[in-house]
């Protein structure tokens, strides 16, 4: 089977593509606001973008729980449609007024909020509507591919956020992206209803959301593949605040070139999510390896000298945290119950975009104080302790060992208690 075989599913075949046209213009989004909190609503600050990043993502911490059950009970394609049509007005509302030139750094701030609340219940049913698409065993393919079409987008989005935001100023930006809102409305109105999947709904009852944290506390494996995600996204993917503080205060560049190295660690993103895309079956080994080559990438990145060598670097970056996203989004939801998925993938983006509250602000501060080079010093930290952890617990629950092998090739090899060679996680 190919790298593209979700494909040949015609609702998946125009999901993906309303889905790029409207990830696009996310991207677009993101790049102006950004460089309208750091460069022209505040002197540089990389902490008030820290902030900005916080208020639009910690709603995620809030309302998760009941997001997911959401997602479990309702008819997510309806729900996908007012999530996308309330995000479309938000990004109108911020637009019009950076365009009569009355926005404030506070509005900014009430925009990341209300938009957090609305994305914190539209992720969870974005995630588990492809389950309705495309049968499990396409699932890892698709989740895949989504993330190449979302990166694939980040190539072109930040590249033309930039020069806009040149050009026209951002406020034109964010209502060329509310347009782009359409082509996923559209989709999902002319989606072939009848050729989606029936799955168990959650049934009605007290008690459904601490039937979902139950359901992943009896899963250590599930509460593993979070704590490396909640390590790596807190304290390691606050791309905006790096990319952002080492283009214009390590090395004096402007909009421009935040937006073309944006997209350029977006190549390794897409890179990385094409690779996950040729494999069947997600396994841990892929998680943990991507978040320890995800740190030393980062690492290099922060010793770059030039902003050419930074953006080379970056490639690198963009690559291992896709295969560590995407490998460990694909786990999760083909090993969890269908009428579950729902609420643990709500507390498993709670957990991966909720913690940024807490490091992006942290990220924010340490650029600030002690230089945006030692920011990239945290996030590099940050995957290794991850890849550490997952390691030494998966060692210590498969009983693993390291035994001497001496025919045919004389080499250690790792065994369970069995005495049979490992061949996951």
């Amino acid at each position: 089977m190919g790298m593209f075989r979700s494909l040949h599913i015609h609702n998946y075949r125009v999901w993906f593509f309303g889905a790029l046209v409207s990830n696009i213009g996310t991207w677009m989004q993101r790049t102006a606001q950004d460089w309208l909190v750091y460069d022209i609503l505040t002197d540089q600050d990389a902490a008030a973008m820290g902030i900005v990043m916080a208020l639009q993502l910690g709603p995620q911490l809030l309302v998760a729980p009941w997001a997911g059950l959401i997602a479990d009970s309702v008819d997510r394609r309806k729900l996908l449609i007012i999530t996308q049509l309330s995000m479309a007005a938000l990004g109108v509302g911020l637009g019009l007024m950076v365009v009569l030139g009355v926005a404030e750094l506070w509005h900014v701030y009430a925009f990341a909020l209300a938009l957090g609340f609305v994305s914190a219940v539209d992720a969870p049913a974005r995630q588990t509507f492809v389950s309705e698409l495309v049968r499990d065993d396409y699932l890892p393919n698709a989740v895949a591919l989504n993330s190449a079409s979302f990166n694939a987008a980040r190539m072109v989005g930040p590249a033309v956020a930039g020069l806009l935001t040149v050009a026209v100023g951002p406020g034109w930006v964010f209502m060329i992206n509310a347009l782009t809102f359409g082509a996923m409305i559209f989709v999902l109105m002319t989606i072939r209803r009848s050729e989606l999947r029936v799955l168990e709904k959650s049934p009605p009852g007290k008690g459904r959301i601490r039937e979902g944290f139950r359901y992943v506390r009896n899963r250590p494996d599930l509460m593993m593949v979070m704590l490396a995600i909640f390590i790596v996204g807190t304290f390691g993917l606050n791309f905006a605040v790096y990319i952002a503080a080492m283009a214009r205060t390590e090395f004096n560049s402007g909009a421009g070139v935040f937006g073309v190295l944006s997209s350029v660690m977006a190549i390794g993103s897409v890179a990385g999510a094409l690779l996950s895309a040729r494999r069947s079956k997600p396994r841990l080994r892929f998680i943990y390896g991507a978040s320890a080559a995800f740190g030393v990438a980062c690492a290099a990145a922060a010793l770059a000298p030039t902003v050419w060598l930074f953006g080379l670097a970056l490639i690198p970056v963009g690559l291992f945290a896709l295969t560590l996203l995407t490998s460990a989004n694909a786990y999760v939801q083909t090993t969890t119950e269908q009428v579950m998925r729902g609420r643990v993938m709500a507390l498993y983006f709670a957990i991966f975009l909720g913690g940024t509250p807490l490091g992006a602000p942290i990220v924010g501060l340490v650029s600030n104080t002690f230089g945006p080079r030692w920011s990239l010093a945290v996030a590099a930290a940050a995957g290794i302790i991850a890849a550490l952890a997952g390691m030494i617990w998966a060692w210590r629950a498969h009983h693993l060992r390291l035994r001497y092998d001496p025919a045919p090739r004389r080499r250690l090899r790792i065994e369970t208690d069995f005495g049979k060679p490992l061949t996951d996680p």
